[in-house]
């Protein structure tokens, strides 16, 4: 890897200069490791910065980045809205362009900040690092409700970083309402996404709320706001407060999981209650049915901001199924093994639904024996004990109908003389 500093001295002897700029900034403030390094070059045009580095990948139509080794690189460059959207913008890059004007064209203050390679000192004109020790998330500039991506950048900032945002921002945010449509379905789930992965995955919703924006791409979630619930089991108060506290909690029971799969399991955590927001109003405080209501906006929800399709397939399961794993003690044996049966099959799977029975039971510190909720254990060593090999050996008989049903009704007869596990 070429040394940073020996870069940015070749840049300084050709006329620029080399700055660290964005997140990389921000997190080496926060006292943060990051491996996600992007440069601003000023004083130079791209063909000079090309002609000094000629091994630089070079990416991007509207203006040149270039890639070496894993770092990008960018011409310093100031903007200017043309029209509706995201990408409606004309840019402009000159060897004049100021760091100072490059960062007035970031989206918040704690984003615009940067540090000089060569001197190791911090440029901040909007005082950046004042909000970062106050935990604010703050507009750049009036210029901020030009990119209407940015109303969910900042609700995934807030949620990463667990900060707050400024009141004016929100007021901002909401301006862009009409903008958001314009997204693409991808952009909005790569932000819902990252804040998925975050430590709090429900302040996202929070802002979004707070900005009267939650409905234009998460309808859905807005739905659950108001819908009653009976409040024996639900002192938290309406489905939205429930769905919130219950993914922040699948979220913490997730946190050593790996990518992949804590990311299914917190989706399924916030969309197991989806079918309550379309509950009639005169049925409440019930929601007699919602299990296979909310299998069906599942699939809406997640195709509108094109989840991928297993996100979908486990959090179909997690409707279906959460009501059933809450009362899983009580069943009949043979009601057991037919659901364990059946959520093994699934992507789920029975330790991912455990999650959500967990969460949907003891989330907001309501008074529920977690011990009751132990499925998974069960379940596993029902199916382990009693498998197909168990069939072959007992009755000699080779797979097909008769031996499924042979297999059925052993873990049947396992269930009734194991309860007690």
């Amino acid at each position: 890897m070429q040394d940073i500093k020996l870069m940015a001295e070749k840049i300084e002897q050709a006329g620029g200069r080399l700055y660290l700029v964005g997140g990389a900034v921000r997190d080496e403030l926060l006292g943060k490791t990051t491996n996600d390094e992007d440069y601003c070059v000023t004083g130079l045009t791209a063909e000079q910065f090309q002609k000094i580095f000629p091994q630089a990948h070079v990416r991007g139509k509207a203006f040149a980045v270039f890639d070496i080794e894993g770092k990008e690189f960018a011409i310093a460059r100031t903007e200017t809205k043309l029209g509706i959207g995201h990408k409606e913008f004309q840019i402009e890059t000159n060897p004049q362009i100021t760091i100072e004007q490059d960062l007035a064209r970031r989206d918040i203050t704690i984003n615009a900040i940067a540090k000089d390679v060569l001197t190791n000192k911090i440029i901040d004109p909007f005082n950046g690092q004042k909000d970062l020790k106050q935990k604010i998330i703050r507009a750049t500039t009036e210029h901020f409700k030009e990119d209407p991506l940015r109303v969910y950048r900042i609700a995934r900032f807030a949620a990463t970083l667990g900060f707050i945002v400024e009141e004016n921002t929100i007021k901002q945010m909401m301006e862009l309402k009409k903008e958001l449509i314009s997204l693409s379905k991808e952009r909005v789930f790569k932000e819902f996404n990252k804040a998925l992965q975050s430590d709090k995955p429900s302040i996202f919703f929070k802002i979004l709320r707070q900005a009267d924006v939650l409905d234009v791409h998460f309808k859905e979630i807005q739905d659950l706001i108001g819908a009653e619930q009976p409040i024996k089991y639900h002192p938290e108060g309406d489905a939205y407060n429930h769905t919130m506290l219950v993914l922040d909690m699948a979220t913490e029971l997730t946190k050593n999981f790996e990518e992949n799969r804590k990311l299914e399991i917190r989706f399924s955590a916030l969309v197991h209650d989806l079918g309550k927001g379309v509950t009639p109003r005169e049925e409440y405080p019930h929601h007699y049915g919602h299990e296979n209501t909310g299998a069906e906006l599942v699939v809406k929800f997640g195709n509108n901001i094109k989840t991928p399709n297993n996100w979908i397939k486990c959090g179909k399961t997690a409707c279906r199924e959460h009501m059933r794993g809450g009362i899983f003690y009580k069943m009949k044996p043979a009601k057991k093994v037919e659901f364990i049966e059946r959520v093994d099959k699934s992507l789920l799977g029975l330790d991912g639904l455990q999650i959500v029975v967990i969460s949907d039971k003891i989330s907001g510190g309501r008074n529920n024996n977690i011990e009751d909720i132990n499925f998974e254990k069960i379940g596993r060593e029902c199916l382990n004990t009693i498998n197909g090999e168990y069939i072959e050996k007992k009755y000699g008989i080779k797979p097909g109908r008769q031996f499924g049903e042979k297999l059925h009704q052993e873990r049947v007869k396992w269930m009734k003389g194991n309860e007690k596990i």
